[in-house]
């Protein structure tokens, strides 16, 4: 696909007046990262059969002026799958149980590289994130390629992170860790606080075999990810610091101006992101529905799985 727009698929008859109508095309949006897809009239008829594949091939798929319903992202996000419960311990919309309400003015926030829900055993495939109020300055989103950061690591730190496993675990106050002045109130931050301590931490493998591509990608993150199996704290901490600033160079990275009626999703298989936390109090609201995602499989067919040493546990 060439870095313009290019055509996707072929032009189509209007049964009624006869006329060609305009097929969408896709637009590349960085050099690893990204497409645009353009000229949609009939988004969840498209996706059914075109969004998948081009997911996983570019990792990020935005769509300009949708104004999706609730049951319109949720029928979008089945083109890809089942979607999950929003989140395994903040509750979702009390219409939608699919749909994570991300209001800044209530805590909404994460200023910090993550990839969703890693602290489970069987991680979101993808994600499908609806803009209802965008800021007038800032608020943007930074997507990176954790397959094309795994490709650029030199062939011999390649080979030494393709056998190593890493623990997950939800961060004390899930999404609203981030910033720490959130606008949680103490028993809401609490009662997130005492739901995470019930989530058992998980292994994955460093490196991810993508289920459909074949593609490793790096599968680490400085949301969830706390150590290394195996390894002293002073290797561990060293090494994941090396991994997370090499995946977030601005080479790996796609940056989105969020606009009204914005729809962005990702592949959460291969990708990390950060809601950038620079428009102050002004209003920003999102939501957010989840795909149910596979176990995690490594190089060398290591699987992800819940913890069960206490040793290994303690971070």
């Amino acid at each position: 696909m060439s870095s313009t727009t290019a055509p996707f698929p072929a032009p189509q008859t209007n049964s009624r007046s006869g006329s060609r109508v305009s097929a969408p095309s896709v637009r590349r949006l960085s050099g690893h990262i990204g497409v645009e897809v353009v000229g949609l009239t009939d988004t969840v008829s498209w996706a059914t059969t075109h969004l998948l594949p081009l997911l996983e091939e570019h990792l990020v798929v935005v769509l300009r002026n949708q104004f999706l319903s609730h049951a319109n992202q949720v029928a979008l996000a089945r083109t890809l799958g089942e979607p999950t419960p929003a989140h395994p311990v903040v509750p979702g919309h009390p219409d939608r149980p699919e749909i994570l309400e991300l209001d800044a003015a209530r805590g909404g926030k994460n200023a910090r590289w993550h990839t969703d829900v890693t602290f489970v055993q069987n991680p979101p495939a993808a994600s499908v994130l609806v803009a209802d109020h965008t800021p007038e300055f800032g608020g943007d989103t930074q997507w990176v390629s954790m397959r094309a950061a795994y490709r650029a690591l030199s062939p011999a730190l390649r080979d030494l992170v393709a056998s190593l496993e890493a623990v997950h675990r939800i961060s004390p106050l899930a999404y609203w860790g981030e910033p720490f002045d959130t606008a949680l109130t103490r028993d809401d931050a609490q009662k997130l606080y005492d739901d995470a301590l019930r989530v058992p931490p998980v292994v994955h493998p460093i490196v991810r075999v993508h289920p459909s591509t074949g593609e490793p990608a790096l599968f680490v993150n400085p949301g969830f990810t706390t150590h290394i199996v195996g390894m002293s704290r002073i290797e561990s901490d060293n090494l994941l610091k090396l991994l997370f600033e090499h995946s977030t160079q601005p080479e790996f990275a796609y940056r989105h101006r969020w606009q009204p009626g914005d729809v962005v999703m990702w592949d959460n298989r291969a990708t990390m992101h950060y809601a950038i936390d620079d428009y102050g109090d002004v209003e920003r609201r999102m939501r957010r529905v989840t795909v149910r995602g596979t176990t995690p499989i490594g190089p060398s067919g290591h699987t992800s799985h819940i913890v069960t040493d206490p040793l290994l546990a303690v971070c």
